[in-house]
């Protein structure tokens, strides 16, 4: 396994205290910038690692930038990209869990302690694939413009799902 970091500015001071944890903790890691706490375009390196996760240089990529939004929003224009904008350790499980992400975004305003967590709970998790495999895939059709096969089948599946709960 190994993890792409990134950063722009505002999350470069965070982003340098992980890769001491990660090295402490023998996770291998690509830096893939920022260098400094100077301005930077928060997209680029958002770019940067999500390209290598698709080519599979990397297994997970980790994003911070201000609010963890931009970079997230960045990333999801990504094909084969499921990015996570995460708030905290159970968010960062259910991403995988449920989801299958492969990338997370966070703020800068996390706190070293709340980060750790975060990604160890991210990289403890497996995907539990079922309906969540279900609604990946659905994600990765509509990722790749398949239209929905049939809209009335979806009405029709919430209703009949909503009849089965009432007579219980």
């Amino acid at each position: 396994m190994i993890i792409g970091i990134a950063s722009d500015h505002r999350g470069y001071k965070l982003k340098e205290k992980l890769k001491k944890y990660f090295n402490k903790k023998n996770i291998e890691f690509v830096d893939f910038g920022t260098d400094s706490n100077v301005s930077v375009d928060y997209n680029d390196y958002a770019s940067l690692v999500c390209e290598a996760v698709i080519k599979g240089e990397v297994t997970y990529g980790i994003l911070i930038c201000y609010t963890g939004i931009g970079m997230s929003i960045m990333a999801n224009k990504f094909k084969g990209i499921r990015c996570a904008k995460i708030d905290n350790a159970m968010e960062a499980r259910l991403a995988k869990e449920h989801n299958n992400a492969n990338v997370l975004s966070f703020s800068s305003f996390v706190l070293y302690l709340e980060a750790k967590d975060m990604i160890d709970s991210f990289l403890n998790a497996s995907f539990l694939e079922g309906n969540h495999l279900r609604r990946v895939n659905k994600i990765i059709d509509r990722e790749n413009a398949i239209p929905l096969k049939n809209k009335e089948n979806i009405k029709k599946h919430h209703s009949e799902k909503k009849k089965n709960e009432d007579n219980k």
